[in-house]
């Protein structure tokens, strides 16, 4: 039996991702199992999101809450006792921007990442965000190495 929670609000997720202070996006974990799961955020509608430039908060940054997810499944899915092993977002491909910029969705965006092949050493994620009501804003796939120098540094 696992011993990780089934949900978690932002204080549990940001105990388990690198990711601190304003830097934590996700606000709720809602669902997860052995090679998926389900956040959600409203982050994307502060003034002081950290990732939001002059002109808003831009598609692009959808990549970095899908990100965090997959740091979080991780954290997840670590045996029992035993602490995530840290990870490197080495790559991004077939990022499909369906809308310019974040900022200006209303509601909760829903951040999905799905564990689509693995090994010791890397990942592959596909990950989706979309709005509250389920319209597809970012999606693509994602490829997380696990214990990279990188990886190890601390921030």
């Amino acid at each position: 039996m696992s011993l990780a929670p089934a949900t978690l609000e932002r204080d549990g997720i940001a105990a388990r991702v690198p990711h601190h202070g304003s830097m934590c996006l996700l606000e709720r974990l809602e669902h997860w199992s052995a090679t998926e799961i389900l956040c959600s955020a409203t982050s994307h509608t502060l003034a002081d999101n950290p990732l939001r430039t002059p002109s808003g908060l831009l598609s692009v940054t959808a990549i970095e809450y899908a990100a965090q997810a997959m740091a979080l499944h991780g954290a997840l899915i670590a045996p029992p006792g035993t602490a995530a092993r840290p990870g490197y977002l080495a790559s991004v491909r077939n990022v499909r921007l369906t809308v310019p910029r974040l900022d200006q969705i209303v509601g909760s965006l829903q951040v999905r990442a799905e564990r689509l092949a693995g090994d010791a050493r890397q990942i592959l994620y596909g990950f989706a965000v979309s709005d509250e009501h389920g319209a597809l804003l970012v999606d693509g796939r994602a490829v997380v190495v696990l214990d990279t120098p990188l990886s190890m540094e601390q921030p």
